[in-house]
Parts: structure tokens; C-alpha cells; sequence
């Protein structure tokens, strides 16, 4: 069993069995899975590698990068700051950002941000690995960018872009960076071991993020079109992983892709939300502002992937995909190769499946299984 550790509720033993099943069944390295249920924990699991080459075993505070799952911990400080009255979804982002509107994006709105609908799902210019990792520099690149005039720009995931942009709106009418916000606002209220900015004391507990088969893909040929060139996530570049695991990448704190957390914590994040913004008597967000997070902005197909897509305000929403799991009211954000956290509201239940061994396989049966024993033992 890979030496898989940690604790199931009374009912919950079968997630135990298909988290120990991942790694013969997938081939998993390590990994961790938890999730509450009503504010209690009802799952808390790890085990394999944190580290092939070393042999160093995950361990209860490993902290493991999940690239997009960072995406909901951004959205969080976004609809904070629109909860006090500082930001307004559906106001232009250059009234709060009057640098953004040059060259024609004077329009788009806070929610067309949030929802991939501001038409800039890549940076133009040609950018170093330490400009990506220099959010001042991004910022002021996006807000000189004209949107593409590509049809498939209008509902195109913005993988990097996507952070830069509210990035800079919460630095704008707040004064923190999206790091600092969430440490002070969520993190250490619910007490969760969750970094978007990770100080060098802490890099000895990450795992190291391996690439599977097909992950990286094949350099750009020449017949690519321009806008699947724009498209093209820089972190998915043949050396990217070195990038990945680097000390300035884990400081550098990308509010859409940067975060380093605990399943543990993540779970415990999304039950907070699931529960309406509170928990354990600490209330961080209002029921309202909840209700407005999973507020539906946009639905259709990704031009890119040719799958469904729905997202409210900086999450992702159901789709017949059912990739957060069967319940009708599903919210929350996947990460990059397989990571996968997120809400039951119905059910109140927060989940969260962390591993170092990104896939790209999809749909990915890792997580989907989990969710699957999860959703059986809530339902018993």
C-alpha cells in the first residue's frame, strides 16, 4: 500500500482502499486526499514518494504544488474585497486599474477576468522564466496588450494570465499582494497550511513535481496558428519541471498557479465554503458572497480542449464532465496533471486530492475515483 498513512471516519474505510488502489491500479507516487464533512474531518490520507530520487516518503505536512488549484484561493480574496465594497464584479477592472484600458480594453469587466473572458489568454511579448516569476513586469505587459481579435479568445482559458490580472486588481485596491491577503484573511484564521509565496524555511517539506508521459508536450511546430502559439503555457515546456521545483518559483507566489498546500488544509478551505464562509464559529466570507462565487458567468466549450466549461467568479462549476464528483452543486478548481479540490454545498463537504505525478490522461481516474467512494460514503 505505498505505505499509505492517516485516518478514515467510521463509513469512510473505503476511500482508504481506492487511495491505496491509485497507486498500483495508476502508477501514483504520492500523494495525500482528505475531506471534511459538516466541519469535521472525515478523511486524511497520504503516502508514497514526496521524492523518488531521495526516497523521502510523503509525509503529514507535505506540501505539494497544485498549479490551478491556486485559482480558487485567488478568487476567494477577489470576492472578499467585492464583500467589503472595494471591487464590483461587474465594473470595468481599468476603474480600479486605469492602466488596463489601453488599446481597447477599456470594457472588460472583473467577472470577464474571473470567467476567462478577458481575451488575453497569453503574454505576446516573449518573456525569461524570471520575468514570468516578476508579477510588476507581467502586469504591466497585460495592461499594454491589446485583447486578441481571434473568435476563440472570447471563452478561452487564461492559464497564466488569469492570475497577473487579479493579481494586480487585489494589489490595486487593497495594497497586498494575493499572498499576503490569503495568509492574513483565510489561512491563518482557519488555520490552514496553505502558501501562495513560500519562504525558503518551508521548501524543505514540498514533494517534488514530476512530469508523466505526454505532459510536456511537443515543441511548437511551424503550422501552429498564432493563437494556440499565445495560448501555449509556458510551464508546460520541455524544461519546465526544473522550473516547477525551483527555489524562486515556489517564493514567487502566482496567484494562478503558485500555490503550495496540504490536502489537509485545502479541504478544510472548501469546507468552510461549503458551510457558507464558516467554520468552526470563524466566519470569513459572508453567506452572500459565497452564493456569488459559484454565480454561473459563462458556459459553453473550450475552443482549445473541445470540452465543456462553466465557471462563477474565478471557479469552476459543474459540467456533464462531473470532474469534482457526482453532486449537482459542485464548485471548486482542478490544478494542472490531476490535483483536484473543491465543494459539496449540499452535502457540506470540502475535498481536496493532491499528488507530485502530473498525467495527461483525461479524464483523469485518480481523483474521479476518490470522489466516486467519497460521494458513496456521504450517501450511506
Amino acid at each position: 500500500m505505498r505505505g499509505v498513512q492517516g485516518t478514515t471516519s467510521p463509513g469512510f474505510e473505503a476511500v482508504t482502499e481506492v487511495f491505496a488502489r491509485n497507486f498500483e491500479r495508476y502508477g501514483e507516487v504520492g500523494a495525500a486526499f482528505a475531506a471534511y464533512r459538516d466541519g469535521e474531518p472525515v478523511v486524511d490520507l497520504w503516502g508514497g514518494l514526496a521524492d523518488p530520487a531521495t526516497g523521502r516518503a510523503w509525509r503529514a505536512d507535505t506540501l505539494q504544488l497544485v498549479f490551478s488549484g491556486a485559482k480558487g484561493l485567488t478568487s476567494a480574496c477577489v470576492l472578499l474585497l467585492a464583500e467589503r465594497g472595494l471591487l464590483d464584479l461587474d465594473t470595468p477592472a481599468a476603474h480600479y486599474w486605469p492602466e488596463f484600458a489601453a488599446a481597447g480594453k477599456e470594457r472588460i469587466t472583473v467577472a470577464e477576468i474571473l470567467s476567462h473572458q478577458a481575451r488575453l489568454p497569453g503574454v505576446q511579448q516573449p518573456v525569461s522564466n524570471e520575468e514570468l516569476l516578476d508579477h510588476a513586469h507581467m502586469a504591466k505587459l497585460l495592461a499594454a496588450q491589446p485583447p486578441s481579435d481571434d473568435p476563440r479568445a472570447g471563452f478561452v482559458y487564461h492559464a497564466l494570465t488569469w492570475g497577473w490580472l487579479t493579481g494586480e486588481l487585489v494589489r490595486r485596491v487593497d495594497g497586498r499582494t494575493v499572498g499576503a491577503l490569503f495568509a492574513e484573511e483565510f489561512a491563518r484564521p482557519l488555520g490552514l497550511d496553505v502558501r501562495l509565496g513560500l519562504p525558503d524555511e518551508e521548501h524543505h517539506r514540498v514533494a517534488v513535481t514530476l512530469a508523466g508521459p505526454g505532459v510536456l508536450p511537443s515543441p511548437q511546430s511551424e503550422d501552429e496558428d498564432s493563437f494556440r502559439a499565445l495560448t501555449r503555457n509556458p510551464l508546460t515546456a520541455p524544461d519546465a519541471p526544473a522550473l516547477w521545483n525551483s527555489p524562486a518559483f515556489r517564493r514567487a507566489g502566482l496567484p494562478a498557479v503558485g500555490a503550495y498546500v496540504t490536502a489537509r488544509s485545502m479541504a478544510r478551505f472548501y469546507a468552510c465554503l461549503a458551510r457558507g464562509g464558516e467554520l468552526d464559529g470563524i466566519r470569513v466570507l459572508k453567506e452572500s458572497t459565497v452564493a456569488l462565487a459559484r454565480r454561473e458567468l459563462r458556459r459553453g466549450v473550450s475552443p482549445l480542449w473541445g470540452t465543456p466549461m462553466a465557471y462563477g467568479a474565478g471557479y469552476e462549476l459543474r459540467t456533464e464532465l462531473a470532474l469534482f464528483g457526482p453532486p449537482p452543486d459542485t464548485f471548486g478548481h482542478a490544478g494542472a496533471g490531476g490535483s483536484r479540490h473543491g465543494a459539496w454545498p449540499g452535502e457540506r463537504v470540502g475535498f481536496s486530492y493532491a499528488m507530485n505525478l502530473t498525467r495527461a490522461e483525461f479524464p483523469d481516474r485518480r481523483p474521479l475515483d476518490l470522489l466516486a467512494a467519497l460521494h458513496d460514503a456521504v450517501r450511506r
